[in-house]
């Protein structure tokens, strides 16, 4: 699968897409597939804040429960409610299916992220 161009990636798998000031946040197609199906999704609540490189939430699959890490610092502004019944579209469609949007409190933060080919090369090296 193709990794969006216009993303940002972590070395934990998570990407982030920025409009304005606001950041959205899923899992890489890599880390779904490492996972396999996903059952459940842990998220923080509107109003939690996130710090860059810290965990924010889990994601529970049949295989293993894996850490959510934030790529950038801010406060979440929405929670994607879907995965509350319905954890498997991530699965389906990981580059559009986002689980939480943070209002970024450091813009520069993004800059400091692996871009698509950076991404990549790093899961080619991992594998």
């Amino acid at each position: 699968m193709a990794y969006p161009t216009n993303y940002r990636y972590t070395r934990e798998h998570e990407w982030i897409a920025v409009d304005g000031k606001i950041g959205t946040v899923g899992i890489t197609d890599y880390a779904q597939n490492s996972l396999g199906d996903i059952v459940y999704v842990d998220a923080p609540k509107v109003g939690d804040s996130v710090t860059a490189n810290a965990t924010f939430g889990s994601v529970e699959s049949v295989k293993a429960v894996s850490d959510l890490y934030s790529p950038v610092s801010g406060t979440v502004t929405e929670v994607n409610e879907l995965l509350k019944t319905e954890p498997d579209k991530i699965n389906a469609n990981p580059h559009e299916t986002w689980i939480i949007k943070v209002e970024l409190s450091d813009p520069g933060e993004f800059d400091g992220l692996l871009d698509a080919a950076a991404y990549e090369k790093f899961i080619s090296e991992e594998q």
